[in-house]
C-alpha cells in the first residue's frame, strides 16, 4: 500500500514537473517570436518597448491597493524595463492584479450572498467609548468586507500543533450535521489517515463532509485517485484551481487558507496544514513550530461562511446558506471579543496587510510577531519601525532553518532596515518556524494563516482571527515567551551594513520579492 502510494505521489511530482517545464516553454516560445521577428522589423520592435514602457508606467501610476506599494511596482517595472518581451510575460503570468472576470463574478456573488445569510452582528453597547480601536477595525472590516465582530465566542490558543489536532479528532467525534475542512495542503500520510477515519465514519453516519484542499499545496502529497476514494467514503472533495500546463493568469492564485468547522458550533484555524511534517512526525527541517486557535460560539458563523464562499465560487451548489448558518443557545465563559477575516486576490483592498498595519499603529508597549517568511512592503517596514521608535517592545521571530533558501536569504535582507529602527529580531533555532501570528500590548492577537510576504499579503486566499480580552491572549504571549528563550537574537549580528557583495545579492533577490 505504501509503495502505490509512493508511486501515485511520484506520478503527481513528475504532473507538476511536467506543467512547469510547458509554462517554461510557452513563456520561451512567446519570446523567441517577438525576438524573431524583432529582427525583421524596427516598427515592431518599437511598438514592443513603447508597450513595455506603457505598461510599466501604468503599474507605476495605476495600480492600487495592494498592488500599490513601491517594493510591489518597482521589481516589475525595472524587469518589464530591461527585458521588455520576457518582463511583459512574466507580469501578465504571474504578477498582473486583474484576474478572469468570470472567478471575479463568481467570487463577488458568493461572497455576497454569504454576507447576505450570514448578516451583521450589532457592536456591543459601549465598545465604541471603551475601546475605540477595537470599534473600528469592526467597522472598517465590516464596511469593505463585511466582516462582523463577536461576543459571546470562547478562544482556546494551541501553542503546538498536536494538541490542535487531538482537540480537532476530538470535536469531530462529535459532529451531527455537517464537517467542513479547508486546507491549502492535504498529505495522505498517517495524520491525515487518523483524520480520515473519523471524517468516513462521520460520513456513513449522515454527516455532510467536503474537504477543499489547493491542488498546488497538495499535489506532491495526494495520488491521482484520491477525490474518487473519498467520495466513496462521503467525502466530498473539491480543488482550487487545478495546475494545467498552460498560460493563466489566475494560475499564481492558491487557496492559503486552514479552516475546519464542524456544525457551524466549533471552528479551527492556524498555520498549519494536514500533512505529516506539520505535526513532527517527519522532520524535514528540524522541529516544525506552529500553532492554531479553537473558536466556540458566535463567532464560529463567520469562518463557516468564509468556507461556503470559497466552494460556491469554484462550483456553485448551494442555494440557501442559512441550512449552514445555525444560531445556537451558547453561554461562553469569557466576556471577550472575536474578529475572523479572510483576504484574497479578488479584492484590492489589502485586508490581511491593513489589519495588521492597523494593529502596529495602535502598539503602546510590546509588539511580537512570528512568522516565517518576512518579504515586506516600504510601509510595513516604515510601520514597524515608527513603532520600535516611539517606545513599543517590537519583536520579529523568523526560522532557524529554512524551507527554501533562497526566501530565507530574501528575509534576511530586511533585518538591517528594521534593526536600524529598533526592532529586534530573533531566529527560531530548533528548526522551521511557520506560525502566523501577533501579540499586542498584552491585550490583543491574531493567529492565523497570512504570512509577511507579498504572496499571502496579495496574491493568496487567507484568513486569520483578531481577538482581545481573552486568556487565550496571555497564552500567546506566554508562546513569545517560551520562544525568545529558545530563539537566538541576531539583532546585533545585522546591525552593521552588509558587505557591498552581500548588498549587491540583497539587491538582485528583492527583484524578484513579488514572486516569493
Amino acid at each position: 500500500m505504501r509503495v502505490e502510494q509512493k508511486t501515485n505521489v511520484k506520478k503527481n511530482v513528475n504532473r507538476l514537473f511536467f506543467v512547469m517545464i510547458a509554462l517554461v516553454l510557452q513563456v520561451a516560445w512567446i519570446v523567441f517570436l517577438v525576438q524573431a521577428v524583432n529582427k525583421y522589423s524596427t516598427i515592431i520592435s518599437l511598438v514592443t518597448s513603447l508597450l513595455a514602457f506603457g505598461i510599466a508606467l501604468r503599474i507605476y501610476v495605476g495600480s492600487q491597493g495592494k498592488f500599490s506599494d513601491a517594493a510591489f511596482k518597482m521589481p516589475w517595472i525595472i524587469v518589464i524595463l530591461a527585458l521588455p518581451v520576457l518582463g511583459l510575460s512574466l507580469y501578465f503570468l504571474l504578477g498582473y492584479p486583474g484576474l478572469t472576470r468570470k472567478m471575479q463574478r463568481r467570487y463577488a456573488r458568493a461572497h455576497r450572498e454569504v454576507a447576505e445569510d450570514v448578516g451583521r452582528e450589532e457592536l456591543p453597547e459601549g465598545l465604541e467609548e471603551q475601546d475605540p480601536w477595537l470599534a473600528g477595525q469592526d467597522g472598517y472590516l465590516y464596511a469593505y468586507r463585511r466582516y462582523s465582530l463577536y461576543e459571546n465566542t470562547d478562544v482556546t490558543f494551541y501553542s503546538e500543533t498536536t494538541e490542535a489536532f487531538e482537540a480537532q479528532l476530538a470535536e469531530l467525534e462529535k459532529a451531527e450535521r455537517f464537517i467542513f475542512l479547508e486546507y491549502h495542503a492535504v498529505e495522505e500520510a498517517q495524520a491525515f489517515e487518523r483524520l480520515k477515519d473519523v471524517l468516513a465514519r462521520k460520513a456513513a453516519a449522515g454527516v455532510e463532509v467536503r474537504l477543499f484542499y489547493d491542488d498546488v499545496g497538495s499535489i506532491t502529497f495526494l495520488k491521482n485517485d484520491f477525490d474518487e476514494r473519498m467520495e466513496a467514503l462521503g467525502i466530498h472533495c473539491r480543488v482550487f484551481n487545478r495546475l494545467m500546463p498552460r498560460l493563466n493568469v489566475f494560475m499564481n492564485n492558491r487557496d492559503h487558507r486552514k479552516i475546519m468547522v464542524i456544525d457551524g458550533r466549533v471552528g479551527f484555524t492556524g498555520g498549519y496544514n494536514l500533512a505529516d511534517e506539520y505535526f513532527n512526525i517527519t522532520h524535514p527541517y528540524g522541529y516544525w513550530k506552529d500553532t492554531g486557535i479553537r473558536l466556540e460560539g458566535n463567532a464560529v458563523r463567520s469562518m463557516t461562511g468564509i468556507f461556503l464562499e470559497m466552494w460556491n465560487m469554484v462550483e456553485r451548489t448551494d442555494f440557501n446558506y442559512s441550512l449552514y448558518l445555525p444560531k445556537y443557545e451558547y453561554q461562553a465563559r469569557e466576556k471577550g471579543y472575536v474578529l475572523p477575516y479572510a483576504d484574497g486576490p479578488l479584492t484590492r483592498e489589502p485586508i490581511g496587510e491593513n489589519v495588521y498595519l492597523n494593529l502596529i499603529h495602535h502598539a503602546r508597549h510590546t509588539l511580537y510577531i512570528g512568522t516565517p517568511y518576512l518579504i515586506i512592503s516600504d510601509e510595513m517596514a516604515r510601520a514597524l519601525g515608527l513603532a520600535a521608535k516611539r517606545g513599543v517592545d517590537v519583536r520579529v521571530v523568523t526560522p532557524g532553518i529554512p524551507d527554501k533558501k533562497i526566501v530565507y536569504q530574501m528575509t534576511r535582507s530586511y533585518y538591517e532596515v528594521l534593526i536600524r529602527s529598533g526592532v529586534r529580531i530573533y531566529e527560531y533555532t530548533p528548526g522551521f518556524l511557520h506560525e502566523k501570528q501577533f501579540y499586542c500590548d498584552g491585550e490583543t492577537a491574531i493567529v492565523g494563516t497570512i504570512n509577511l510576504d507579498f504572496r499571502s499579503l496579495c496574491h493568496h486566499f487567507e484568513n486569520a482571527v483578531l481577538f482581545s480580552g481573552f486568556e487565550a491572549v496571555e497564552r500567546v504571549g506566554d508562546d513569545f515567551a517560551q520562544l525568545f528563550q529558545v530563539s537566538e537574537e541576531v539583532t546585533e549580528k545585522y546591525r552593521s551594513p552588509r558587505s557591498s557583495f552581500m548588498s549587491l545579492g540583497y539587491c538582485i533577490l528583492r527583484l524578484f520579492a513579488p514572486l516569493m
